[in-house]
């Protein structure tokens, strides 16, 4: 059984950079240029569970530098 080129992705064979490429503009994916753009006021619901995120993130790195 044989398979047409059609059927294949098109970043068969790639690696690295290029698979990464590849992968994106199969996607439109842009970068992020700036930190702005992912800046939002509206992700912690309030200032309590701000503070339970910081504290998580930072028993999570304490936790993994072993």
């Amino acid at each position: 059984m044989t398979t047409s080129n059609a059927e294949q992705p098109a970043h068969e064979g790639l690696d690295g950079p290029a698979l990464r490429d590849a992968l994106f503009a199969g996607k439109d994916v842009q970068p992020i240029r700036s930190v702005d753009e992912w800046a939002r006021e509206d992700i912690f619901e309030s200032v309590d569970e701000l503070h339970e995120f910081r504290d998580w993130v930072a028993a999570e790195r304490k936790a993994n530098l072993a």
